[in-house]
């Protein structure tokens, strides 16, 4: 098809609503534009098929043969349009909405914390598509997908809901008195970390540890190493928001708590419209972290970086 040598849709419209109504008045009120706006487009039409397409008349207007022509030929295709985006917006409005989020974000901020979304947004169907890795973003698939990082995403929207705070945890049956006052003393303990994360391993580092010393280390799915934690079969790192419930009755103890402010989990979208459903989970969202960070409590760990 060759775009090229199409009018203005600008001026299609406005020609077809005037033929609709016979009347330019209608047809700007219609178009939520001027009078002479209608006109002028009505002229710019003439002029680019270098034919008349209407003549005035004392009650409006009148077309010529070769205006009634196109007008029928219009208001048709129009029509179709209407109906293909009608649609479009139905099957939209209908469809789930998709999120993609860690495993260990959905078991332990998520799910606990859904009931409140179902409650308030009956008529929206959910779907959680767990899972560690960087899903791609695209219309029609996944809506919105959060995750953990800078929020410095090519071709992306990221907006920051919960800023990274990495604390090293334990179970209090594990640990019992002993007070570990340098990290090196983590290598004590069975270190678990998630597939796929790489943040512990830095930290360690970050904190003097060498990559090469001697370790045991389990990887697992973020939702299992959580419960692995709080079993006591070994030492991992996560986000206070995760745990807040075991810190407070002291099942969990922090041992090391290191705030990285420039990372964080951020709710990512494709730039440009978002559908209604996204919008209301991401209020939704970002309400209960607020509602957490409000009822946050502060602890001494043993030892802060």
């Amino acid at each position: 098809m060759d775009w090229s040598i199409f009018p203005s849709l600008t001026s299609l419209r406005a020609f077809a609503a005037a033929a609709e109504f016979r009347n330019l008045t209608k047809a700007a009120a219609a178009l939520n534009v001027t009078h002479s706006a209608v006109s002028q487009q009505i002229r710019g039409l003439e002029q680019h098929l270098d034919t008349r397409l209407v003549s005035r008349t004392r009650h409006g207007i009148s077309l010529t043969s070769q205006g009634e022509f196109l007008a029928a030929g219009l208001l048709e295709a129009f029509a179709k349009m209407e109906s293909l985006t009608e649609s479009v917006s139905s099957v939209e409005a209908v469809r789930p909405l998709v999120v993609s989020a860690t495993p260990m974000f959905s078991s332990a901020f998520l799910m606990p914390r859904l009931s409140t979304f179902i409650e308030e947004h009956p008529h929206i169907e959910l779907r959680i598509d767990s899972t560690i890795q960087a899903v791609d973003l695209r219309p029609g698939g996944i809506d919105l997908a959060i995750r953990y990082g800078t929020g410095k995403w090519s071709g992306l929207t990221a907006q920051i809901v919960l800023p990274g705070c990495l604390t090293v945890v334990a179970a209090s049956d594990l640990i019992g008195k002993r007070v570990l006052n340098e990290p090196s003393e983590l290598l004590d303990f069975t270190l678990l970390q998630e597939h796929a994360s790489v943040e512990f391993d830095l930290w360690l580092e970050k904190v003097g540890v060498s990559p090469d010393a001697a370790r045991r280390v389990v990887r697992m799915p973020g939702n299992m190493l959580l419960d692995g934690i709080r079993r006591g079969d070994g030492i991992g790192a996560t986000v206070p928001a995760f745990i807040v419930d075991e810190l407070r009755s002291g099942r969990l103890i922090a041992l090391f708590d290191d705030p990285i402010p420039e990372i964080g989990y951020h709710m990512v979208t494709l730039p440009g419209t978002i559908r209604p459903a996204a919008k209301s989970f991401m209020r939704w969202l970002s309400k209960s972290i607020t509602e957490y960070e409000q009822s946050l409590f502060r602890w001494q760990p043993a030892h802060l970086l």
